[in-house]
């Protein structure tokens, strides 16, 4: 109860601060000039899954108004997502493998807006946690991840897949609980939102990860982990009419060289995982 009081004076201080003018820099090293050079070091550090992304786009660019994923490897290694919902017109994979929340804030108009999908599902976070940064420091970066898609696209829905409890992170469930216990107050003081709890139906009886939904790495989920997602997440996304030009993009890690995109970046990223 007091991790949830917690959680819950956080948030509204967070929520109210992301809604406020951002801060001010000193002159010396102005805020934009910060964010731009993360930016660019983002770009760098997943060129070839931003050259694939572009790519799969001049092949044939998303029809607007799809269901779109983004986030880490969790997301990009979803080969079935398509499949999954296969129900949605347009279903749009934006996973880049060992990503953060930093990163996907710093790509939301490249990876993210420019698609105008009209609902956003984020899985984003652990990898932050394992680089060594706090659950205010991610619920930040999807705050302002949010920000961004809410000023953009008004009516889009937003949906943050909660953080999921992996065998190999163990150590991190008191922090992964915070996160996910911050991130879901801030969205209950949103509208068009919500929070997809997977942590709860992955973890066991013994209040442990349950092991038989990963893979031998012990991160990354198998087939039976992502059956269990698809049926907690399928009931947060309802099925809509096709609208004019269906298609579903989900790119592997190679392409074309991408062009620079217009993107203006919020927040500075942190290192990934490789």
């Amino acid at each position: 109860m007091t991790r949830r009081l917690v959680a819950l004076a956080a948030a509204a201080i967070l929520g109210a601060a992301v809604q406020a003018e951002p801060v001010v820099m000193p002159a010396a090293e102005p805020a934009q000039t910060v964010a731009m050079t993360a930016y660019q070091a983002a770009q760098a550090r997943w060129k070839s899954s931003l050259e694939a992304f572009a790519a799969a786009d001049k092949a044939q660019l998303p029809a607007a108004g799809g269901v779109l994923f983004v986030g880490s490897s969790t997301i990009r290694m979803w080969s079935s997502l398509a499949k999954d919902f296969r129900e949605q017109p347009v279903v749009i994979n934006r996973g880049f493998g060992g990503s953060t929340m930093a990163e996907c804030n710093l790509f939301v108009r490249d990876l993210v807006t420019r698609y105008k999908p009209r609902h956003v599902l984020v899985y984003a976070g652990d990898n932050d946690l394992a680089l060594g940064r706090t659950p205010i420091d991610v619920m930040h970066d999807f705050a302002q991840f949010a920000r961004t898609v809410r000023e953009e696209l008004p009516d889009t829905r937003i949906s943050y897949i909660s953080i999921k409890p992996s065998p190999s992170r163990e150590a991190l469930l008191p922090k992964i609980r915070e996160t996910n216990d911050i991130v879901a107050a801030y969205l209950r003081t949103q509208a068009n939102t919500d929070y997809i709890d997977i942590f709860t139906p992955m973890m066991g009886s013994d209040g442990r990860p349950r092991a038989e939904l990963f893979l031998p790495d012990r991160l990354h989920m198998n087939e039976t982990g992502y059956k269990l997602w698809h049926g907690v997440i399928a009931a947060h996304v309802p099925a809509t009419a096709a609208p004019a030009m269906a298609a579903v993009r989900s790119p592997g890690t190679d392409g074309a060289m991408a062009a620079a995109l217009p993107s203006v970046p919020v927040m500075a990223g942190a290192t990934p995982r490789p």
